[in-house]
């Protein structure tokens, strides 16, 4: 062997100077110490690494750190219970790292500020201990090891500068198992800075899209048909002005703002998985619609990533297999329950942990029906039903002795069969996402009728229109509510975080 591993003696830490921490009774004041001491500390990594990527000398590991914010209480006053969030369960010191305070300034501000009404107390911003990754200090879409592949061919990355750590990276607040060390301070948000970053990159792999497009209510889809329609929808609002939406973003982060009737850039030609596609508002009221595909791992991939944007309202609207006689092709099924056999969440999410109905949904869903459609009152139950939607994770389920799933489907009451729909419910309720279901029944397998390309391509053109505008009204009515109506308490377990 010609080549050796060069021997490097340990490297000393180069990182910028230690910042006092800061007190603040005022929570914009608090974020914007928190967006200084973030940029400063990107700023430091980046400037650390084009210095090297140009030939600098290595003098040292070059680290910097994220911020955090904490407070601290002495009383067991309870906060308004009307409230989900906003507030700590007992005594004591909370904190949690942060990252992309630009992105996240509306919702830090909020978050702050409830927690400083509620109990009278001030925030610390400081830094932390948890070093900053130099692949999230350049955010989304960076692509560093190429970028100096030669420059530093015999000093691998990691001896330089830390790298994203998944022994650190994980869902344990969420999930209610973390219990913080005795003496260390409580979680104050249900993510921490580096999931959130590793989410924002996975986001913008996934979907094609920036965060900073994505909207405060999702609707997910199973079908490309349901995107082509709302696209040319989309198209049109922009060309007649927007009427209260400001944009319409494609993948590739294609802009199209209103007023105009073309985007300003040229549309990619690759989709990405999951393409997602963003009708804007300013104060990010406006919609995002994902394709999620077909199946419940697709299902959990885009919802893990998007809940840590703290989006208030995602549904499903999609296609499924009805399960009853009395139903047709083209009626609704809006989702009272779930049966959850499609097995992804099962690590993280028991099956015998129930996922409840949420009024404000369920209504909004409803509403959204009738005012599309034309029907109300009994009515409606010509074109709707209402009861347990079932998903599972085989496809062709059919080919299979259908008398084990058919006796269970038959026992659960369930009225519809799909491959998403409880992936999505038991992810929104996992994360404090509020929730909902709306599907349309495209085939009726246990009833002779199968999805076969004719039929679907004249039901396809009669139905997703109508469909898609219940959605889009659904969310309209969503987005109308106060958020600490919309935020059911429902979704809190005994400790919960103060953050949303």
């Amino acid at each position: 062997m010609n080549t050796r591993i060069p021997s490097l003696s340990p490297l000393s830490f180069i990182s910028p100077k230690p910042i006092e921490p800061q007190v603040f009774d005022n929570a914009v004041d608090a974020v914007d110490a928190l967006t200084a001491l973030y940029e400063r500390n990107t700023g430091f990594l980046i400037d650390g690494f084009d210095a090297l990527a140009k030939g600098a000398t290595v003098t040292g590991r070059y680290r910097a750190c994220y911020p955090q914010v904490s407070i601290e209480t002495t009383s067991f006053g309870h906060a308004d219970s009307r409230l989900s969030y906003g507030h700590v369960t007992a005594p004591g010191i909370y904190t949690t790292t942060v990252t992309r305070p630009k992105l996240f300034r509306h919702y830090l501000i909020e978050q702050l500020d409830l927690l400083m009404r509620n109990h009278g107390v001030p925030v610390i911003v400081s830094e932390s201990t948890t070093p900053i990754p130099l692949h999230f200090a350049f955010g989304e879409g960076a692509h560093v090891e190429a970028s100096v592949s030669n420059a530093m061919a015999d000093i691998p990355m990691r001896d330089l500068f830390d790298t994203p750590d998944l022994n650190n990276t994980d869902d344990l607040i969420a999930n209610g198992e973390y219990e913080a060390p005795a003496g260390e301070p409580a979680p104050l948000a249900p993510f921490t800075a580096q999931r959130i970053d590793y989410s924002l990159a996975r986001l913008s792999h996934y979907t094609a899209t920036g965060a900073e497009h994505f909207q405060n209510f999702v609707l997910f889809t199973n079908y490309q048909f349901y995107i082509d329609e709302f696209a040319a929808w989309a198209r049109k609002m922009m060309a007649d002005g927007g009427d209260g939406y400001t944009a319409f973003v494609e993948p590739g982060n294609v802009v199209t703002p209103a007023g105009s009737d073309r985007p300003e850039t040229t549309p990619i030609t690759r989709m990405p998985q999951m393409p997602a596609y963003h009708l804007k508002k300013g104060d990010h009221s406006g919609i995002t619609l994902v394709n999620i595909g077909v199946g419940p791992s697709n299902a959990k991939t885009i919802t893990d990533h998007i809940a840590v944007l703290r989006p208030h309202a995602w549904l499903m609207v999609g296609h499924c297999a009805g399960l009853r006689n009395s139903q047709r092709l083209g009626d609704y099924v809006l989702a009272h329950a779930y049966v959850r056999e499609d097995h992804v969440l099962d690590d993280d999410l028991p099956v015998w942990v129930p996922i409840p109905a949420l009024a404000e949904v369920q209504q909004a869903l409803e509403s959204a029906v009738e005012e599309v459609t034309g029907y109300e009152g009994f009515e409606l139950k010509r074109i709707m039903r209402t009861g347990t939607v079932a998903t599972i994770d085989n496809r062709n389920w059919e080919l299979r002795d259908q008398r084990g799933p058919v006796k269970r489907l038959s026992q659960s009451r369930a009225i519809a069969l799909d491959m998403e729909s409880a992936t999505i419910a038991a992810n929104g309720f996992r994360f404090r996402v509020p929730y909902g279901t709306l599907l349309c029944v495209s085939d009726r397998p246990l009833h002779g009728e199968l999805k076969l390309p004719g039929m679907a391509t004249a039901f396809y053109r009669t139905q997703v229109s109508q469909h898609l505008q219940i959605g889009i009204r659904a969310v309209q009515k969503l987005a109308a509510m106060p958020t600490e109506t919309l935020h059911s308490r429902k979704l809190r377990s005994f400790y919960e975080t103060a953050f949303q």
